[in-house]
């Protein structure tokens, strides 16, 4: 398992926090999303057998919650 957290600028609501959990928790290999609105922040573990962070990300834009850096 592959655990990477970063910053979501774009967190500014509950809503955001449930469609970021709901979309990249979706993703075959994703174990575990925590999406947090205090901190901007969002701890992703997945499989890197299944998948890889390229995936994570590119479904982050398009639900336009981009990472940070």
């Amino acid at each position: 398992m592959t655990t990477k957290t970063v910053d979501v600028p774009g967190i500014s609501c509950g809503h955001c926090v449930m469609t970021i959990e709901r979309e990249v928790g979706e993703l075959d290999g994703v174990d575990t999303v925590k999406a947090e609105q205090a901190s901007k922040r969002v701890t992703i573990s997945w499989d890197p057998e299944t998948t890889d962070w390229v995936v994570i990300e590119e479904t982050m834009n398009e639900i336009n919650f981009p990472p940070a850096g």
